[in-house]
């Protein structure tokens, strides 16, 4: 009985020690008290992802959040889903383009197209934070990575950079320390996702903070309500960033319980 305890016991320690992440980067407080427009302020015929939404965003004071994808040519566009068919309604994936391709792919039925990435680092130019997704693809997460860090280098302005590929996160982690790094998390089991559900459960139970260390902790804010997610803000300090709230009610909640917010479809 005596073993039995010492070894749940020891399983509950390697368990709490695992879920942790970095703590104490300077760049977490500037990240707090900003609101954040997801995919951009976008909605009433201005597209997710588009300049027109940044742009939006900008006026009204937020910062945002938006999806980064590797082009065929080495640069960066701006889109969140891997296939065109839902954004653009052509058939295609965003990583066989070339940038000068993006000119003929019109967002949701608009005069707006894909942008790339340093025409949002032209528009923000430091005015308001930005939260980079590297949504990589086909193993090509460390040249993603990379190149967006690259691309970050002489901006000025404030940012962070999260995936749900704790890939990334450790290339960050190795590589650019200095970058406020974030783990994008949910339940896995809820979705459909192909993961293995040992990676389902490595990843809702952020068991890969043992290696990223993360800065923040990105949990969807239906998920939060979580073992893992508890202990790594309550127990660690580690900050929380909830997405992404659709209502007021959401909002505020979050709020108060002490995430940062991305949100959508609504005005805070």
């Amino acid at each position: 009985m005596i073993a039995v305890f010492v070894i749940l016991l020891l399983l509950a320690m390697f368990y709490i020690g695992t879920v942790g992440g970095r703590v104490g980067h300077p760049g977490i407080k500037d990240l707090q008290g900003w609101s954040y427009a997801h995919r951009g302020l976008h909605g009433n015929g201005i597209p997710e992802n588009s300049m027109a939404a940044f742009r939006a965003a900008l006026d009204h004071g937020y910062g945002i959040e938006f999806d980064l994808h590797l082009l065929k040519d080495g640069n960066l566009a701006i889109i969140h889903d891997s296939l065109l068919k839902r954004t653009t309604g052509q058939e295609g994936r965003i990583e066989d383009l070339t940038t000068e391709d993006l000119k003929k792919y019109h967002l949701e039925g608009t005069e707006e197209t894909i942008p790339t990435f340093q025409a949002l680092l032209d528009l923000y130019d430091s005015k308001a934070p930005l939260i980079v997704e590297l949504k990589p693809v086909n193993g090509n997460h460390a040249k993603l990575t990379e190149t967006a860090c690259r691309q970050l280098e002489s901006y000025p302005g404030l940012y962070c950079m999260e995936s749900f590929d704790p890939r990334c996160i450790l290339w960050l982690k190795k590589n650019r320390p200095r970058i406020i790094r974030g783990q994008l998390a949910e339940n896995f089991f809820r979705t459909n996702s192909a993961l293995s559900l040992p990676l389902k459960f490595i990843l809702t139970h952020s068991l890969s903070h043992f290696f990223t260390m993360p800065d923040f902790t990105a949990y969807k804010y239906a998920d939060r309500k979580n073992l893992s997610t508890w202990i790594c803000r309550k127990l660690y300090g580690v900050q929380g960033v909830s997405w992404t709230l659709r209502t007021k009610e959401e909002y505020d909640t979050a709020v108060k319980e002490g995430w940062i917010p991305i949100f959508e479809n609504f005005i805070p």
